[in-house]
């Protein structure tokens, strides 16, 4: 392993070649931005990774003629270059990316990583992110990564050695941190709700955020449960420490909580770091349906932009406007569905911060179908829980409009009338 400087690390990169970026937190800002210092050098360079946290100056206009991002999820730093076509994106579902580099489907010439401070015995850790970037690291013919003592280092396939990095540079900086908001009441209500339909027992799914927290926050009266999830936040440390996650009930790795990516405080990256509760795979093994299944009351808990009245889910975009990706979403909707006891939940408010309705009579012209409506079972708004599993598409629209918010009821049963001839009683 070569300590050498940011710039000298990226002659690593040359024109024509296809970059992996470290995911979330784990992005490493330091080689991102010696990248983007090289861009008089170099052209016809792309760029490919998942949402990414801190700048993604590659993605600036100015640069359009060197580096195009081909994002694999689209986050805030790159969404308005694909809005503007200056990106793209490739919808795929997160446990089939790995895939995609070791098939060779995107054959990746160089990966840029985050990683702790080598070991006694010479090994670095991926730390908060292993998620896609274990197969990254894998393939990539060139690896380059910023060692950062503040990265914990974490147990399961994040571990690589240094004998495997090509380019090595020294940074101490802060990861980013995602800090819990305050709750408003309808994402409390909405929590309550998702609680309820939680047994003791289940083994969580569920991400970052206003509601996930809210669910957390509204299980401290559970009993057994356990982790097994595509990412997590701090959310999940008060729980463990009240002995309400156990994992005891956990048919694979009983009393660990499994997860391939996380975003928090310090507070979630201490806990994580040397942590051999935390169990930190890949991806492609952490949102494989076939393993997901086999643990009981699998509860995935998840969001989207809108919902029409026969159960569509679009998750990603709003209209044609891509917001997001198709992530994991539909990995444990369909992997919860198939474990025993296990419930797929769709939680969302009833209205945008505008005031419009996210229950609709059809999705917008363009938007992204990510769970299918043959694929639904829970929707939770603030109004309470419609069970769609086994409904016929009139039934489903009854149960839609009964958690509508109420101004927007009454349009609603007028569009389920002309779609399905009969008025909806709710």
């Amino acid at each position: 392993m070569n300590i050498v400087s940011a710039s000298e690390a990226l002659s690593a990169v040359t024109s024509g070649n296809r970059v992996f970026v470290h995911t979330a937190a784990a992005a490493p800002q330091k080689l991102v931005h010696a990248l983007t210092d090289r861009a008089p050098e170099l052209e016809d360079v792309e760029i490919v990774h998942l949402h990414t946290e801190g700048d993604a100056p590659y993605s600036a206009e100015q640069y359009a003629d060197t580096f195009h991002t081909n994002a694999l999820f689209v986050g805030g730093n790159v969404r308005r270059a694909v809005a503007e076509g200056r990106a793209d994106y490739i919808p795929v579902f997160l446990s089939e990316v790995p895939a995609l580099f070791r098939d060779e489907i995107l054959p990746l010439d160089v990966a840029l990583l985050q990683v702790s401070p080598p070991d006694k015995h010479g090994f670095c850790s991926l730390g908060v992110s292993v998620d896609v970037s274990r197969a990254a690291l894998e393939v990539a013919n060139r690896v380059c990564v910023q060692i950062n003592p503040q990265m914990p280092r974490t147990h399961g396939d994040g571990l690589i050695h240094a004998s495997q990095i090509d380019y090595a540079v020294e940074s101490d900086m802060p990861l980013p941190e995602a800090p819990n908001a305050d709750l408003s009441d309808v994402e409390i209500r909405i929590g309550k709700h998702c609680a309820e339909l939680v047994d003791n027992g289940a083994t969580l799914q569920m991400g970052i955020g206003a509601i996930p927290d809210a669910v957390l926050k509204a299980l401290t009266d559970h009993r057994d449960l356990g982790i097994h999830t595509e990412m997590f936040s701090e959310g999940v440390i008060d729980l463990v420490e009240s002995g309400v996650i156990t994992g005891a009930k956990k048919a694979i790795h009983p009393g660990k909580i499994v997860s391939s990516f996380a975003m928090g405080t310090r507070r979630l990256y201490d806990f994580m770091d040397d942590n051999p509760l935390v169990q930190m795979l890949d991806v492609a093994y952490v949102n494989d349906t076939a393993v997901i299944r086999r643990n009981p009351r699998v509860t995935a808990i998840n969001s989207a932009v809108e919902v029409d009245l026969t159960g569509q889910v679009c998750a990603d975009s709003i209209g044609t406007y891509q917001y997001s990706g198709v992530g994991g979403q539909m990995d444990f909707i369909r992997g919860a569905s198939l474990s025993e006891g296990g419930k797929p939940i769709i939680a969302l408010p009833s209205t945008t911060r505008k005031g419009i309705s996210r229950i609709v009579p059809f999705l917008k012209e363009g938007a992204g179908v990510v769970t299918t409506r043959a694929h639904v079972h829970y929707i939770v708004t603030e109004y309470g829980v419609a069970r769609l599993y086994g409904k016929n598409l009139r039934e489903r629209a009854e149960a839609l409009i009964a958690i509508a918010h109420p101004d927007h009821r009454e349009t609603l049963r007028e569009a389920a009338y002309d779609r399905f001839n009969v008025l909806a009683t709710i």
